[in-house]
């Protein structure tokens, strides 16, 4: 098939090594055009994949209507906050068709309309044919042609099959899932929790803090999406709880490195220059906190965390407002039913 990726970052660049070794024409584009040559000349990916050779076959190009033109499938890799943008030239521009499959890669949630990338999607093009591809997933790692596995999620069977194929090989297995808003909800808030874990690092605290944020991060993420109409059993799965556990672990990830350097004294803006990729938790934190302010609901990690990011909160009090917090139920919502308990 002919596909075609845009942007050429990390996980772009990663995911068109696998669909180019599954043998299908990729074509990435990207709009700075001095990246794109310097990639041209030396078939690296050097500012974003260090060290990883990419095949002569794989076709870089700044040329919009030349990458997309009778293209089968559109991977669009883009940070979150600049989809619908890129979404919208292109779909003006008429390269999108209801042919034409278009799966989303990137994890986040927009901070203008505080919707997510398929929402944005449908709200453009209403008969547009989408997937998302989530999961637990470093670009360094599928690079290296290392196991992984996936979740390809549409509210059309056949359109998540069609990716469950085209990118299923002996490395890296696709499960497909009907929840799109579950699946995107979970990639966007586990950055939330990478960061808060980073900071946790940085603040010097151990695996239990660690294992406690992750476990009650969880609970926010689902809390939020099940608001938003994700079905439960999408939180245990790859895209919740297994992206969540990568996430939070991971030198790989830039979210919780960039929550290190927070953790160590440094302000959002110093860490992600240091960091030097976009860091998705960052814009995250305000679209799901304005979401649990529409919504009702209360997700105290995600909140902190934005007074932290955003209102200037020293993160060592926030730890401690957290941890001194009104004392609950583990299961609220059960335990207040069953009274008196036996």
């Amino acid at each position: 098939m002919k596909i075609s990726v845009v942007a050429a970052g990390s996980w772009g660049t990663a995911l068109s090594m696998v669909l180019n070794s599954n043998g299908h024409k990729v074509t990435v584009w990207a709009r700075n055009a001095d990246h794109i040559e310097t990639i041209r000349k030396t078939r690296q990916n050097e500012k974003y994949l260090k060290g990883i050779r990419l095949d002569e076959k794989i076709n870089f190009t700044c040329d919009a209507e030349m990458a997309l033109t009778d293209t089968d499938v559109v991977v669009f890799s883009v940070p979150s906050q600049h989809f619908q943008d890129t979404f919208q030239m292109f779909y003006e521009k008429g390269l999108l068709t209801n042919r034409q499959v278009v799966v989303n890669v990137s994890k986040g949630i927009d901070m203008n309309s505080l919707e997510t990338p398929s929402q944005i999607a449908y709200r453009v093009y209403p008969e547009v044919r989408f997937v998302t591809l989530s999961g637990p997933s470093h670009a360094e790692e599928v690079a290296l042609e290392l196991p992984t596995a996936l979740v390809a999620a549409s509210k059309n069977r056949n359109d998540a099959e069609l990716i469950q194929d085209l990118f299923s090989n002996d490395y890296m297995r696709v499960y497909t899932n009907p929840d799109v808003i579950g699946v995107e909800i979970s990639g966007a808030l586990k950055n939330i929790i990478a960061l808060g874990a980073g900071i946790s690092d940085g603040l010097g605290f151990g695996d239990n803090a660690k294992a406690a944020l992750i476990t009650r991060g969880i609970k926010e993420i689902s809390q939020l999406g099940l608001a938003l109409g994700a079905k439960p059993e999408t939180f245990k799965g790859l895209a919740g709880v297994g992206d969540l556990i990568v996430t939070c672990t991971s030198m790989h990830s830039r979210n919780r490195r960039c929550g290190m350097l927070i953790g160590q004294g440094l302000t959002l803006n110093e860490a992600v220059k240091q960091i030097g990729m976009v860091v998705e938790g960052a814009y995250t934190v305000k679209s799901a906190y304005a979401l649990s302010q529409r919504h009702g609901i209360e997700m105290p990690i995600t909140a902190e965390l934005y007074r932290v990011l955003y209102e200037d909160k020293n993160a060592k009090t926030a730890v401690l407002d957290l941890m001194t917090r009104r004392k609950k139920h583990e299961m609220d919502e059960y335990a207040s039913k069953i009274e008196p308990w036996d």
